[in-house]
Order: structure tokens, then C-alpha cells, then sequence
């Protein structure tokens, strides 16, 4: 599990070294050389940033806020039921808060490929200058061919993520050892004192720029936290204290110290810490690292999409179920090929890394904000002296803050990619949100009362068809529209009916044995109850084959079932209280094009009969 995580889980901050401290050294040197004080200034800078926020708030405090073993911010919102609170509360505001914080994960999935790549197919120039003009092309073909072999799945890469990682880790350690001998001095750094004098001394444009490029150091934490379910607690832990982080130190120990031995190595001190035969071989590895990177991040992406669906945050689309046994167990093809044309745009409008880096970090250091508030909430509602976790999420949440603020002023830079990405997800999480919450509203109206179905079923109904029909019910209480739609025009019902509704728990996962809930309506009509959990997959089929498997639905034979399937047209009206009608209208086009409700919840094909019903929101 160490060697996984040290695949899927570092990937990101383990490439940092590519970029991380030369955009440092550089906006420290502001345009001018850069002095042995200055180099000392930033790497303590980035040390001390990789032991506070990487070591202490996310391996020691963050990753303790776990919901029964899953990680990240989706989990944190599950954990103060923020998802059902009623409108208005605090917990309604944090609902707000954590869609940002798990749109901003988007904003950086589009970032980190681009830069990841670039920066490593860059190391081209060290040796050849005149390939400048290819390492666009080149990036673009790389990432074209991650993005297109993802409904591959993923699994023939998995295999050799982490053995590949271990390797890299390997390097940069070699490499970062064979710089220090160059400048053993420069390992007076790991005292803090250096990063304060940088900070405190330096005009304050040049500190905060300083700043959010030494934060680009940090950027791939929250993959620690976000990851814990798939790997456990303690591999993730184990994994950064004995292999990533003192490979890390060390590398940026190494480009530090050939600064100060050679300045004129700021353009790009990490391949040229390697002798002059190796660069090629470390560009190959880099360029493999960077991708392993890309694509662990890409899978957190499905990941997280998957959740949000599952918590109706994001309108219902197609998810393959790939061979992968590892993070990338699903692919998600609107999701992939919107993030291709993000990644690749970002590629194209930027063009370096250098340019990048601008747009890297301010999505980041937000996310990392609000991921230490929603901690701090968990934690007192756990019990926690609200003193003391003031105290100590308070120290940390002061240090995003100054973060968020360097990275803000990079804003113009191209800080405004990632916001603009991370914006239109959320304005689209909580237009999908709202109108879910309306046409609920509308159906609740026009649901009868379970009452209402019995005395049809005994009074109204000329006679009663042989054979089992499930109608699909979006609430556990009343009658499902299908039905209603059904008995009104027939005037006959089923000899058994099963209304089933499929209910997502805040946990991450349902045990089979608490999956299906069975309760009597009236002879002949019972009501089922699927629970699952948001990182579990709901199919109605396996569900009602669990129930008949554990005695809960004797008599049924599932091969026989009709599937009776409302499918809704949204109307949006002025004169409806709501949402804005154009924002309505944004919903019903959405709601749409969603996935079919019998596809999604793995409905056999052959067997669907669909109502159609008019909802005015």
C-alpha cells in the first residue's frame, strides 16, 4: 500500500522539484542575480512550508478528520451533514464553502498536467536550445495520448506507478546529494531563521512573490488527505516521512546549493544538477514522472465527480467501470475530454512553465484554506476544546491565508485560469443543487399519500396483472409519479409492486448487510429501501438481487420484473417562485442531457417501461 501511495499519491508534489525553487529563486532575484542569502532565504522557505503544511497539518492533523476511512473535502461536508441543512443555517453556508473547495480541485486538475509536462519536457533546453520551439508540440502529444487512453483504464499504468516513483525518488535524492557536496554551507538553511530574514528584509512585493513560488513546493498535499481511503492512514504517512519528503529536502537542498556555486543555473538548476550525459535519461524519467503525476490527478478528478453525483451536487452522467485496481477504477468521458480542452488550453495560452506557474497556486492555497476550516468544524463538533483547536487550526489557517494572499497577486499572471475554472463548476454544482431542490418541492405536490395508493389498490383498480412491477421512486414516502401516471391510464396494477428507492448515505460505503430496507405498504405493494454509500456505486439490479438473496423479497424472480421509470421534462416559470428563470433554464437543459435514470442506476435495458411527466419549477 506504502509503494501505491507513493504512486498515486505523491506523484504531484513529488515533481515539484521541476519547477518549485527555480520560480522562487527567480522572483527573489527579481530580475537580477541571485545572492547566497537570497538561495538560503528560500530554500529555508520551502523547508519549513513542506514540515508545517505537508508534515504537521495534513500527515499529523488534517488526515485524522476522516470519515470511516475517506478522506477530503467531500468527506467533510458528509461529516457536518451539510448536504441536507435547511436554508439559511450555517451549515447551509459551509455547503457553499465546501462546493469551492471541491471546484477548486478542478481548476488544479487542469493546472497541474499542463505545468507537470512542460516543465519536464523543458529540461530539452538545458542541452539543446534550438529544440525550444518543440517542447509545446511535445507536451501537447504527450498529454493528448494521457487523455485519450484513459478509457483504457488505467490499470497497465498502475501497475508500474509506484515502482517507477520509487526510482524518481531515488534520483532526486542522488541528484540533490551530489549538489550539496558542491556547497555543504547551504545546509545551513534548515534553520527557519534564513526564511524569516528573506521575508522581513525584502521589499514586500519581492517577499509576497517570493511567496506563492515557494508555494508551488506544497501544491499536491491535498492528494494526502483526498487519497486516504484508497491506501490507509499510516502507508500515506510512512511513505512521505521515509522516502518523499528527505528525497525532497534533498533535492532542493542540491539546486540551492548549485545557485550559490553557480548563479547563472537559475533557468533550470534541477536538470542541470545532473552530469551532462544524464540530462536526456532525466528528461525521459521526468517526463514519465510528470505524467504519473497527471494521471493520478486526472482519477482524483473522476473520483471526486463521482461523489459530487452520488450527493447530488452534479447532474447524473455516464461512468465506465474500468479494469483498474488502483485509484482509476472509473472514467468519466465528459469529465475527461472537458479537462483535456482545459489542460491543452492552458498548454497553448501559457506556452512555458514559467508562465504557468503563475496560474498555479491560488486554487490550491484557497482549497487548502477551506479544508483547514471545515477540519477545525469537524474537530469541535468531535469534541475537541474549541480553544485549542481555534489555536492550532487558527496557526495554520493564518499561514493558507498569507499564502492564498502571495498567490493572489498573481492573479493578472494567470492566476485567474484555475478561479475561472473552479468558478463555472461551482455556479453549476449549485445551479444543479437549487434545482433539484425545486422540482422535489414541485413533485411533493403532485405525489399522492401512500393512503391515497391503498385504497386505489383495493377500491379502484378493475384487477390486478400477474407478474412483479418495480416503479423507481425518488422519495423513501408517497407515490411515485410513475405509479400515479400508471394506474390513472390502466386502471390496473400489478399483482406485486415494488416501489424502490435508492438513498446515498453520508457514509462512504454501505456493508451488504445494511443495503437493503424492506417495509410492507399493503398486501401486495412493498417499499424498498437501497442505501449506499458516496463512494459506492448504486445499481438498482444488484440491490433487489442482494434482497432476494438474503430472504427479504421471497417469491421474486428479478428476470421477470418490469421497470417502470418516470422521465421528467423541466419547465422553468417566471411566476414560480425559484431560482432566476435563466438559471432554471441552464438546470432543465442539464437535467436534460444527464444520464438516463435507467443506465445510471444499472437497470436492465429490455426490461424499462418510461412515463413521461411535465414538472413546472
Amino acid at each position: 500500500m506504502t509503494l501505491g501511495a507513493l504512486g498515486v499519491v505523491y506523484g504531484d508534489i513529488g515533481t515539484s522539484p521541476l519547477y518549485a525553487l527555480k520560480e522562487a529563486a527567480k522572483a527573489a532575484a527579481h530580475g537580477g542575480a541571485v545572492t547566497s542569502s537570497q538561495v538560503l532565504g528560500v530554500v529555508s522557505l520551502i523547508l519549513w512550508a513542506l514540515i508545517l503544511i505537508i508534515s504537521v497539518k495534513y500527515a499529523m492533523l488534517i488526515m485524522r478528520a476522516d470519515n470511516r476511512g475517506e478522506g477530503g473535502i467531500v468527506a467533510l461536508l458528509a461529516l457536518l451533514s451539510a448536504r441536507n441543512a435547511q436554508p439559511g443555517t450555517w451549515r447551509a453556508q459551509l455547503l457553499i464553502v465546501g462546493l469551492i473547495g471541491a471546484a477548486l480541485l478542478y481548476g488544479d486538475g487542469a493546472i497541474t498536467p499542463a505545468i507537470s509536462v512542460l516543465s519536464a519536457i523543458e529540461g530539452l533546453k538545458v542541452d539543446a536550445p534550438s529544440l525550444a520551439p518543440a517542447v509545446v508540440p511535445i507536451t501537447i502529444a504527450i498529454l493528448v495520448v494521457l487523455f485519450v487512453i484513459q478509457k483504457r483504464g488505467t490499470s497497465f499504468i498502475g501497475r508500474i506507478f509506484g515502482p517507477v516513483m520509487v526510482g524518481w525518488f531515488v534520483v532526486l535524492a542522488l541528484l540533490g546529494i551530489h549538489g550539496i557536496m558542491k556547497a555543504p554551507g547551504v545546509l545551513a538553511a534548515l534553520s527557519p531563521t534564513y526564511a524569516l530574514d528573506l521575508m522581513l528584509h525584502e521589499d514586500f512585493h519581492i517577499s509576497f512573490a517570493v511567496l506563492g513560488a515557494a508555494f508551488l513546493a506544497v501544491t499536491g498535499g491535498e492528494a494526502m488527505y483526498a487519497d486516504m481511503g484508497h491506501f490507509g492512514r499510516f502507508p500515506i504517512r510512512l511513505a512521505w516521512f521515509a522516502v518523499c519528503l528527505p528525497a525532497l529536502v534533498l533535492n532542493y537542498f542540491g539546486q540551492a546549493a548549485l545557485l550559490i556555486s553557480d548563479p547563472t543555473a537559475i533557468e533550470n538548476p534541477f536538470f542541470q544538477l545532473s552530469p551532462d550525459w544524464a540530462h536526456y535519461p532525466l528528461v525521459a524519467l521526468s517526463a514519465i514522472a510528470t505524467v504519473i503525476a497527471s494521471q493520478a490527478i486526472i482519477s482524483g478528478v473522476y473520483s471526486l465527480t463521482q461523489q459530487s453525483i452520488q450527493l447530488g451536487f452534479l447532474p447524473r452522467m455516464h461512468i465506465q467501470h474500468t479494469t483498474s485496481d488502483a485509484i482509476g477504477q472509473i472514467y468519466v468521458p465528459l469529465v475527461n475530454w472537458l479537462l483535456a480542452a482545459a489542460t491543452l488550453g492552458a498548454v497553448v495560452a501559457f506556452g512555458s512553465s514559467d508562465a504557468l506557474a503563475g496560474a498555479y497556486g491560488i486554487a490550491v492555497s484557497l482549497l487548502m484554506a477551506i479544508t483547514t476550516l471545515l477540519a477545525a468544524l469537524v474537530a469541535i463538533q468531535w469534541g475537541y476544546a474549541p480553544i485549542i483547536v481555534i489555536a492550532v487550526n487558527g496557526f495554520f489557517f493564518i499561514i493558507d491565508a498569507i499564502f492564498f494572499a502571495a498567490n493572489s497577486t498573481k492573479l493578472i499572471e494567470g492566476g485567474w485560469f484555475p478561479l475561472v475554472l473552479a468558478g463555472a463548476v461551482a455556479f453549476l454544482m449549485l445551479t444543479w443543487r437549487g434545482g433539484v431542490k425545486l422540482v422535489e418541492k414541485a413533485r411533493t405536490h403532485l405525489r399522492q399519500p401512500e393512503e391515497d395508493l391503498i385504497e386505489t389498490a383495493v377500491n379502484r383498480c378493475h384487477s390486478r396483472l400477474p407478474g412483479t412491477a418495480v416503479f423507481l421512486a425518488s422519495a423513501p414516502n408517497g407515490v411515485p409519479l410513475a405509479l400515479t401516471q400508471f394506474v390513472k391510464h390502466n386502471h390496473v396494477l400489478h399483482q406485486r409492486v415494488l416501489l424502490v428507492t435508492v438513498q446515498i448515505e453520508e457514509s462512504p460505503r454501505i456493508p451488504d448487510e445494511g443495503r437493503a430496507e424492506v417495509h410492507d405498504v399493503t398486501p401486495g405493494i412493498i417499499r424498498v429501501i437501497l442505501h449506499y454509500g458516496f463512494m459506492q456505486y448504486p445499481t438498482v439490479y444488484e440491490g433487489l438481487k442482494l434482497a432476494c438473496r438474503q430472504g427479504k423479497l421471497p417469491g421474486v424472480r428479478l428476470a421477470d420484473v418490469t421497470y417502470y421509470i418516470g422521465r421528467e421534462t423541466i419547465i422553468p416559470r417566471e411566476d414560480i417562485p425559484g431560482m432566476w428563470v435563466w438559471r432554471e433554464s441552464l438546470f432543465a437543459f442539464l437535467q436534460r442531457n444527464a444520464e438516463r435514470t435507467a443506465a445510471f442506476f444499472g437497470v436492465p435495458t429490455g426490461q424499462v417501461v418510461e412515463f413521461g411527466t411535465e414538472i413546472e419549477i
